[in-house]
């Protein structure tokens, strides 16, 4: 088992919730996914017709991390998917964040002052580019969100807190995480881990 059995993953749809509504997210469909592979060190991307290799790829990780993937990404992915998403184990980063400000919070609003980095776009602009099959954009659009995400976790797992922009009164907070102890955890709950969650992941 590779010590860093662990991927970082964001989607795009092709359909948004104003035509199948908020309670149907697995009729939204995939246009994109993007993942960061921890074992193999790159960024990939898989169109819809692709997934079925993501799928093999996802059959025996022992993390996957996002931003809002617990209700967004993995109900979106589910119909793709042989394994319920209930059993995968999910690291959720916006988790945290609503734990310690009380409310949601965008990628950006972290991204920004943890990072020094923005979003490329909006999530209304990645419906637009596939409806306009631009599809190269769309998978760097996609693929910027993994990296955001990425390197957020990595900072919080480094410093044990991340960043967080209030667009109310447009203070930065510090929000304390406990990413490293979290990711160990859901690792082991994994029972296919043969060693412990790696020091030397950076």
């Amino acid at each position: 088992m590779n010590s860093k059995n662990i991927l970082v993953l964001d989607l795009e749809t092709q359909k948004s919730f104003k035509e199948v509504g908020k309670a149907n997210l697995a009729k939204l469909k995939v246009s994109v996914v993007g993942v960061y592979d921890y074992a193999i060190d790159e960024y990939l991307i898989y169109e819809e017709r692709d997934i079925m290799a993501l799928e093999k790829r996802m059959q025996d990780i022992d993390l996957l991390i996002g931003f809002n993937i617990r209700r967004f990404d993995m109900p979106v992915l589910q119909p793709y998917l042989f394994k319920a998403v209930e059993e995968i184990p999910v690291l959720d980063l916006l988790e945290d964040v609503e734990r310690e400000r009380g409310h949601r919070a965008s990628l950006d609003s972290i991204a920004g002052p943890t990072l020094k980095k923005h979003k490329s776009g909006h999530g209304a602009d990645a419906l637009i580019l596939y409806q306009q099959n631009k599809m190269e954009e769309l998978k760097r659009y996609c693929l910027d969100d993994v990296r955001l995400t990425k390197e957020v976790y990595e900072f919080g797992v480094r410093e044990g807190k991340i960043f967080f922009t209030s667009s109310w009164d447009y203070k930065t907070y510090d929000i304390p995480v406990s990413w490293a102890k979290t990711s160990e955890e859901l690792i082991r709950r994994s029972d296919r881990r043969e060693s412990s969650f790696p020091s030397s992941l950076f």
